[in-house]
């Protein structure tokens, strides 16, 4: 099957920067949209940016501007580049891949970003 590795979560101050990676492992063949999403206590997990196989991206008004991600296709693995980091910023943040192969997506267990004031 097909398992997601997020990694690069932590705590950091205020105006800080931190580089998400999520990594897929498994038997992949393909891999189209590659996302992230985040949730923070209490409230619903929301996207923060997504990027489709061709390298097109979107991105949620919150983080537009202080947020890039980017993919390695040869690596099945997604990145978010998160500058200007803000309080508000603190959540949870998952990776899904939509795996061609399967036809469904998947997620990964999510790592933790906390930004302290």
């Amino acid at each position: 099957q097909v398992q997601l590795v997020e990694s690069g979560g932590g705590l950091v101050q205020a105006g800080g920067s931190l580089r998400l990676s999520c990594a897929a492992s498994g038997s992949i063949f393909s891999v189209n949209a590659m996302s992230w999403y985040r949730q923070a206590p209490g409230k619903e997990r929301d996207m923060v940016a997504a990027i489709s196989r061709g390298g097109v991206t979107n991105y949620s008004d919150s983080v537009k501007g202080r947020f890039t991600i980017s993919r390695d296709n040869a690596k099945n693995t997604v990145y978010l580049q998160m500058n200007s980091l803000k309080p508000e910023d603190t959540a949870v943040y998952y990776c899904k891949m939509t795996v061609i192969t399967y036809g469904r997506d998947y997620w990964g267990k999510g790592t933790l970003v906390t930004v302290s004031s």
